[in-house]
């Protein structure tokens, strides 16, 4: 799979990442993995380099000076760190209990020009909630995605869904987001670095809310 790179951000949860990463690696021992640091102030950057020299030559380390939030961090990997044609998302508190999701979900995007990303697939609103007659995005948890169309839209954002804008745009000019059950491969704590840290996003988070909820 020499045409992924897997990517995952940390900030302050270094053993689950490190569960992350080394039930990932039991499975894709050979895919390369990106482990994108978001400043943390903790032990996570002695862990990083202890998981680099473990798997050494397919792991990469990148630490950030300070925490640039989750969304801009994903939009500094596909702008700056890769350049494989294709780009696996994974949270640091992720469990990996089986593998071949990675080849199955190579072989759908490449099956259309203008299949995008592929994942567990929600409709939301143009705020990011969850809407049955919303636009599709697929849940970043466990997201793959086509590298070179990322460019084309609007970039991922410091967001609770950051691909909202990226993904809606796509979806108007004809790009193809698709569903593919990840959680049967690919366990998730949901909210495991956020219920600790939150996600940063102070009033406009809680505007995005009353907004939602008086339907503007």
């Amino acid at each position: 799979m020499t045409s992924v790179t897997t990517v995952m951000v940390n900030y302050q949860t270094p053993d689950l990442l490190r569960r992350a990463v080394h039930s990932f690696k039991t499975h894709y021992p050979k895919v390369p993995l990106l482990i994108f640091d978001n400043g943390s102030q903790d032990q996570s950057p002695a862990m990083i380099k202890t998981l680099a020299k473990r798997y050494a030559g397919t792991v990469q380390p990148h630490f950030e000076e300070k925490n640039i939030y989750h969304g801009p961090a994903l939009h500094k990997t596909l702008t700056s760190l890769v350049d494989t044609e294709y780009c696996f998302f994974l949270d640091s508190d992720t469990i990996t209990h089986r593998g071949t999701f990675l080849e199955k979900g190579v072989d759908q995007l490449s099956s259309g020009e203008k299949n995008y990303a592929i994942g567990h697939v929600i409709r939301v609103n143009r705020r990011g909630f969850k809407d049955p007659h919303g636009f599709p995005i697929v849940v970043t948890p466990y997201m793959l995605m086509k590298t070179a169309p990322y460019r084309k839209f609007p970039p991922f954002i410091h967001h609770g869904q950051p691909v909202l804008n990226n993904f809606r745009k796509a979806g108007e000019k004809g790009y193809r987001i698709l569903h593919f059950p990840m959680d049967e491969y690919i366990d998730h704590l949901w909210r495991g670095t956020a219920s600790q840290y939150g996600y940063g996003l102070g009033m406009r988070g809680k505007l995005d809310y009353v907004l939602n909820k008086l339907g503007l």
